[in-house]
């Protein structure tokens, strides 16, 4: 059986949401951030002493991404995993975009408005980080327009790994009504019931 290792308040949350979408029956091993991850019996399937890590019968695998997509090429099926080469490549693509292009500049505004100590805080890399984030979510905003997903009329995995990464957006305030487009297709993706879901974990 599979099993997740991870809190669903880190990123292996979105690899409960692959898991919950594709339908899959697995087991989820809930490891912490309270410094868990640096157990020998832990450090054996990550020797990065992180989270997520899924061990597929025997099959590990580890960062997020890698996992999500993994899952989707082995049990999901068209159109949630692409038929075509393109598309796939398209899926990748979108999921490394997630990942380099927004992902770094929200966790700045999470860690310095919520996260750190208040002492520690530094509101003006919070400030820039926003500022950052303006020019991919515009990139998003303007991909998306006249489009109900990223690849096109159907929901995949690429729609459900950049979801996975915004969803950090309305949780520390980021406004996104500038981008009604991306703003519009985020709110779908969450209200999704895999989404939904991985609120009962922990």
């Amino acid at each position: 059986m599979l099993k997740v290792y991870g809190t669903s308040m880190s990123r292996a949350g979105r690899a409960l949401w692959a898991a919950e979408e594709l339908g899959l029956k697995f087991e989820h091993v809930p490891v912490g951030l309270d410094g868990s991850t640096r157990k020998p019996e832990h450090l054996r399937l990550n020797p990065n002493g992180h989270i997520p890590v899924i061990d597929d019968d025997g099959t590990i695998v580890w960062e997020s991404m890698a996992i999500n997509l993994y899952l989707a090429e082995k049990y999901g099926k068209a159109p949630f995993w692409p038929s075509s080469p393109a598309d796939r490549a398209r899926a990748y693509q979108w999921s490394f975009w997630g990942m380099t292009e927004t992902e770094p500049h929200l966790i700045a505004v999470f860690r310095n408005r919520m996260m750190l100590p208040k002492e520690q805080r530094d509101e003006q890399a919070a400030t820039n980080a926003l500022e950052s984030l303006k020019a991919p979510l515009k990139v998003l905003d303007e991909h998306l327009k006249g489009r109900p997903h990223l690849l096109g009329p159907d929901y995949t995995v690429a729609d459900l790994n950049v979801a996975s990464v915004l969803l950090l957006a309305p949780m520390i305030g980021v406004n996104l009504s500038e981008v009604p487009a991306a703003q519009a297709w985020l709110e779908k993706c969450l209200a999704r019931p895999a989404a939904q879901k991985i609120g009962g974990y922990k």
